[in-house]
């Protein structure tokens, strides 16, 4: 069959820890919390990211990030086709999310993104970038349970916290179309973030073993050597 369950179950994972990282930040985001609500909702994104890390990182690598995925992907470590199966299925999550808490709150979310700025795009890179580094750090280094998920939860509290600065701290182009902050800036700026943030890791501290397993990838095939047919005398 051309949808075999391993398949299917890849697609589930990335729609439900799509959505359900978009859920717990639209909560906290439209919540009236008393504490400062950058420093809780970036807690809260980056507990939710660790909770999913442990429960489908297993089954897909638990992206639900459609930078994350397109960073991975220039580092070679997922194919096209996966690639564009991800994205769609974080995107659809994310618009899930969206549309139930909607129904939920019975109430239309404004659009958050605002107008164009510089400062905000280049927030929202450099948050991308530290979020990636941990991720590109967890992959390259083969770190397995609570140590990636601790790896990559904290590196996306950390991300947003800096990024939020000057943006409205997403990092990820599903969970701002999930909050309505759907934009050039937080669809683009992640993405080049976390393909800076990948790559530089990759170039300048991935193991040595790592880097020669892709060396080693790279290279062409050896040319098949050509049995030579003995003349009859």
């Amino acid at each position: 069959m051309f949808m075999t369950r391993s398949k299917i179950s890849v697609i589930v994972a990335e729609f439900f820890g799509t959505a359900l990282l978009t859920s717990a930040v639209l909560a906290q985001v439209n919540s009236n919390v008393i504490v400062n609500k950058t420093w809780f909702v970036a807690a809260i994104a980056g507990l939710t990211l660790t909770t999913i890390v442990l429960t489908i990182g297993r089954v897909s690598g638990a992206h639900v990030n459609p930078a994350i995925t397109i960073g991975l992907w220039t580092l070679r470590k997922i194919e096209t086709t996966t690639a564009i199966v991800y994205i769609a299925a974080q995107l659809l999550g994310a618009a899930v999310a969206l549309r139930l808490f909607q129904y939920l709150q019975n109430d239309v979310l404004q659009n958050i993104a605002g107008p164009f700025e510089w400062r905000i795009f280049v927030a929202e890179a450099v948050g991308a970038l530290v979020f990636s580094f941990g991720v590109a750090a967890a992959v390259t280094q083969k770190l397995q349970g609570l140590r990636a998920a601790f790896a990559i939860g904290t590196s996306l509290m950390l991300g947003a916290i800096i990024a939020s600065t000057a943006s409205n701290g997403i990092l990820n182009p599903a969970v701002a179309l999930g909050l309505n902050s759907w934009s050039l800036t937080y669809l683009a700026a992640p993405i080049l973030g976390a393909v800076l943030g990948m790559n530089l890791y990759d170039l300048f501290l991935a193991p040595e073993s790592e880097l020669k397993a892709q060396s080693k990838a790279m290279e062409p095939a050896p040319a098949k050597k050509v049995a030579k047919s003995k003349k009859k005398k």
